[in-house]
């Protein structure tokens, strides 16, 4: 039928917007480079009376919490957290485990819809699903711009349930060393790798047309 046709397309594309997205946000929160550079850059260790390696050393540790299901607690050598930062981590690694499992599921079915349109030479509709999607970026990019603090809390309070993510720097140090500045360099970084998947796929979806 028509209608199951234009369902299922609608959720392959949907699979593949999501696949583009979680596969945005992992290629950031793995971005240790980023990182480091702000160690290098801001002096980071020197605020927590530690050496750069010694603090790379603790943040491997935090992105392994996030990022490993079999590592159930935060612990890392220099730093401790209060209750409220142990429940904010915790709520993050949920978030980053439920983007892995995404980020997987739609790996399967975006190759699947990937392979059926290159079969059936259809990797021209890209062209105009991209077009459209190449601007998505650019607009949150101008939102940030004009206030990043205002557009930061947004999000936070539009993930989180709660205030935890409000962070004491006298009982939770290891806020001192993630300024702000580092999370505006990663938003801006995702904005980057998710409009170069877009215009990836535009570019792709252009030479099938060429080639009709």
């Amino acid at each position: 039928m028509a209608w199951l046709n234009k369902i299922r397309d609608g959720g392959l594309w949907l699979g593949f917007y999501l696949w583009a997205l979680s596969g945005t946000i992992i290629v950031t929160i793995n971005a240790v480079w980023l990182y480091w550079l702000n160690v290098q850059w801001q002096d980071l260790g020197k605020l927590v009376n530690l050496s750069a390696g010694r603090l790379m050393t603790n943040y491997f540790q935090l992105l392994a919490y996030l990022n490993f299901p079999w590592i159930p607690k935060l612990k890392m050598m220099d730093f401790t957290d209060s209750t409220s930062a142990l429940i904010h981590f915790a709520d993050v690694k949920n978030l980053f485990m439920l983007t892995d499992v995404v980020f997987i599921i739609t790996s399967v079915t975006t190759f699947f819809f990937w392979r059926r349109l290159k079969r059936q030479q259809q990797l021209w509709r890209f062209v105009l699903p991209m077009q459209t999607a190449l601007w998505v970026p650019p607009v949150i990019a101008a939102v940030m711009a004009v206030n990043f603090d205002q557009f930061f809390v947004f999000f936070h309070k539009l993930l989180f349930r709660n205030n935890d993510w409000l962070f004491d720097p006298l009982y939770d140090r290891i806020i001192i060393v993630l300024p702000d500045t580092f999370f505006l360099q990663c938003f801006v970084l995702a904005i980057l790798v998710l409009e170069g998947w877009f215009a990836m796929y535009l570019i792709i979806g252009k030479r099938a047309l060429m080639a009709l």
